[in-house]
């Protein structure tokens, strides 16, 4: 099951700095490359073991005084549609406001888990203050400051504890796969014509979550359930922000798969959007496909595909070992080629190398070109082995493992994909003390 909290709460509480704080937790994930624009409103993180995806609604709010109570009237509620457990952040130096009283009052009619946290908390006194707060009437307050990040341990065991447990069994089912990309791109189109009308060999699982239904897709050897989330969800009563819409399906979607079909609009190219749903699938550390749509719209001349193909690489750049394929969900050109595709990425992200061809091929990589020396040290790494879980993660034991830069792990991960089929699966590389 996926993992989702979502911050909630009026303009200027500190949410941004919480959310900060709370993704910054895995450095891992933190991402420095230019372009991802939105990438700062969604990020993992862990705790204790835990990890869930954290969505900052903040984001998404148009800086406008006159609208900012019915945007954020509509955050809130998706936030309660969409999340696993909802944060809702308020401010300790203003008091209750009258619009954390309307934020609260739809938090109380919902069924979710709610946590209210009253930030700016950083002495004895303001604590005495939070007593203000149980006038919300959404249960324990806790008293924490997103800047110095005081309390907030204590606030992260309360919300991990929101979560249900994974099911070890779950993890082991059919391979999941599931279609995502902006609205429009043709995710509807492609599940239509992948199912088709002759359902006599398709059952309908009940939805995981209220907005996606999983259906086991067994057809040309393949046995598989494909997550549908494009326009099953019936129309809410509010008027949706699209854009925060379709990140909070995309989270939910994309946690739940083992791989994804990315689709982009070939006429429209690689846009802002797209790139952030790549960069959250290669987060969530799930197997990838890009999937050009309306292929047969375009114009084409004799270098079409591979200028096509050199331009999207660029886009989604320094992760580009994926494959990409042009199709047409209308007319089904090439959509049973993606599914082909995808399986073939749902193996190569199961793949287990065995420790010592991982070693012998490797530790001879890393003697023709080993990690530059740093103040004078020179870095000596001795032994890899593949970490025992279900994505590829690679650990080497080195005598000054906080020495070893990116550049160096990226020329690691390289030499791992030129050896072994991992294309479309994103691997993660740990330096550690031998």
């Amino acid at each position: 099951m996926a993992n989702i909290l979502a911050i909630v709460g009026r303009p200027n509480v500190g949410k941004s700095t919480l959310f900060n704080r709370l993704i910054e937790r895995r450095q891992a994930i933190v991402d420095e490359s230019d372009g991802v624009t939105r990438d700062r409103h969604y990020g993992k993180s862990d705790w204790n073991g835990i990890e869930f995806s954290v969505i900052d609604t903040g984001g998404y709010i148009k800086n406008s005084e006159d609208i900012f109570e019915s945007e954020i009237r509509k955050q809130v509620i998706l936030a309660i549609e969409e999340a696993d457990v909802i944060l809702f952040l308020t401010d300790v130096m203003s008091g209750v406001t009258d619009l954390d009283d309307g934020v609260a009052e739809i938090l109380r009619k919902s069924n979710k888990k709610v946590i209210v946290a009253v930030n700016k908390v950083d002495n004895n006194e303001r604590q005495y203050m939070t007593a203000d707060f149980y006038s919300l009437g959404l249960g324990e307050v806790h008293g924490i400051s997103s800047i110095n990040g005081s309390g907030t341990g204590d606030l992260l065991d309360v919300i991990v504890e929101g979560f249900e447990k994974k099911d070890e069994e779950e993890e082991k089912s059919l391979p999941k796969i599931s279609v995502v990309g902006r609205p429009n791109a043709g995710k509807s189109s492609l599940i239509n014509a992948l199912l088709d009308k002759e359902r006599n060999i398709v059952t309908d699982i009940a939805g995981t979550t209220r907005d996606s239904i999983n259906t086991i897709y067994n057809k040309f050897g393949h046995n598989f359930e494909i997550i549908d989330t494009a326009g099953l969800r019936k129309k809410s009563k509010v008027n949706e922000n699209l854009e925060f819409y379709s990140v909070m399906r995309a989270v939910r979607s994309i946690e739940e798969s083992d791989v994804c079909l990315l689709m982009i609009d070939a006429e429209r190219g690689v846009e802002a959007q797209d790139v952030n749903i790549f960069h959250l699938i290669e987060k969530n550390r799930k197997g990838v496909v890009v999937l050009i749509n309306k292929w047969d719209l375009v114009d084409k001349e004799t270098n079409t595909v591979k200028e096509y193909t050199e331009m999207v690489k660029e886009k989604l750049a320094p992760f580009n070992d994926v494959p990409i394929l042009f199709v047409s969900a209308l007319t089904k050109q090439r959509i049973y080629k993606a599914i082909e595709i995808a399986m073939d990425v749902y193996h190569n992200r199961k793949q287990r190398i065995q420790t010592a061809r991982l070693n012998e091929y490797l530790l001879e990589a890393i003697d023709a070109y080993p990690p530059p020396s740093v103040k004078g040290k020179f870095i000596q790494i001795k032994y890899c082995t593949q970490l025992p879980t279900g994505v590829p993660q690679f650990a080497f034991y080195c005598n000054l493992p906080q020495y070893v830069k990116e550049p160096y792990k990226r020329y690691l991960e390289n030499k791992l994909r030129e050896a072994y089929d991992f294309t479309g699966v994103p691997i993660q590389i740990y330096m550690r003390k031998k």
